[in-house]
């Protein structure tokens, strides 16, 4: 498929912010407040959605949240797309989306990670526009850690020049910040130390193709269904895909990846990024341990602990996007290129 790239963002564009998914409860707005009011000192202009009810697990009925996320999406004035973080069943959503309208319009930027990989990974296999994979609206008040880009960053950037990032070797142990308490905290927390290893094996790794992926318990559930369907969206190119656990333990991570496996997700797949997570371990199988089984018989390279899931520091990756990622005693990056 013939990618397409929302053109690079830049002050006075409209980013809008709806929830597909989970919204934000009173208590917690000024976190988005302060996160909006960011945005707006970068020179942007801010359209909050009415799907933004906080006091349940939907934002709003899935017609009306289908209905908003087409209509920013297809808004010419609308640039880029952002939700406050992801939540539980966005799964709704893709009966009632309009794909055909939306791969019609002219691309705009989606934002998102967690539950939004259940909208965003399809929107980009079914429509060919780039997403990004990475912190939500949010964790956006949060300085980048040096080597990585934020999605800002990302969306600003022109096409066509190869950006990389490096791991800054340090991520978070466990835990939240508490935005009811401390709403504008920007100092993200780094407390422990960790690269990059492989799992299948020893030696170096340098491996390429189109990026995708993204949660593995939300995709686990579209696992043979158009939504997930990589190969058609690969055609003769090598994909490289990424995975990462929010909090499932390891034996439901391993079904869920054998699922996956089986229904054809990664048989395009030049090698496999897996994302750093703090999901339990199960009595006889660790998390390493259910990656290796469901997926060594791929026989590709497994690059585990990488930054794009759900344990900070965020690294954003472009579905879409040609990617390279390198892992040595030295040396792991990951090179994207928006063409």
């Amino acid at each position: 498929m013939d990618m397409r790239y929302p053109r690079p963002l830049s002050p006075g564009d409209r980013i809008g912010v709806t929830s597909p998914s989970s919204g934000v409860d009173g208590q917690l707005r000024g976190r988005l407040d302060v996160a909006a009011s960011d945005l707006r000192a970068l020179g942007y202009e801010v359209v909050i959605g009415r799907c933004m009810d906080g006091s349940g697990h939907l934002s709003a009925p899935a017609a009306e949240r289908a209905a908003e996320l087409t209509d920013m999406l297809t808004d010419p004035d609308i640039r880029a797309v952002v939700p406050p973080w992801g939540g539980e069943t966005a799964i709704d959503l893709l009966p009632l989306l309009d794909f055909e309208r939306i791969g019609r319009a002219e691309p705009t930027w989606v934002v998102g990670y967690s539950d939004l990989s259940t909208l965003i990974t399809p929107l980009t296999l079914l429509t060919g526009v780039a997403t990004v994979h990475g912190n939500n609206l949010m964790d956006t008040p949060y300085r980048t850690p040096a080597g990585l880009w934020s999605w800002l960053d990302i969306v600003a950037a022109p096409q066509g020049k190869p950006f990389g990032q490096t791991p800054p070797g340090r991520h978070r142990s466990g835990g939240h910040d508490d935005y009811r308490t401390f709403p504008d905290v920007r100092d993200l927390t780094l407390d422990a130390e960790g690269g990059w290893r492989r799992l299948d094996g020893d030696g170096d790794v340098e491996v390429e193709g189109r990026l995708i992926g993204g949660c593995i318990e939300t995709l686990a559930n579209l696992a043979g269904t158009r939504y997930l369907d990589t190969s058609a969206f690969a055609g003769d190119e090598s994909l490289l895909v990424y995975v990462e656990a929010c909090e499932d333990n390891a034996f439901t991570i391993c079904r869920n990846l054998h699922g996956m496996r089986l229904a054809g997700f990664f048989d395009r797949a030049a090698g496999v990024l897996v994302g750093r997570t703090h999901a339990p371990d199960g009595r006889t199988l660790t998390q390493h341990e259910a990656v290796l089984d469901a997926l060594g018989p791929l026989g590709v390279p497994i690059i585990a602990d990488i930054e794009c899931g759900h344990v900070p520091p965020f690294l954003p990756l472009v579905n879409g996007a040609r990617g390279r990622a390198v892992h040595t005693p030295v040396r792991s990056e990951i090179v994207q290129t928006l063409d």
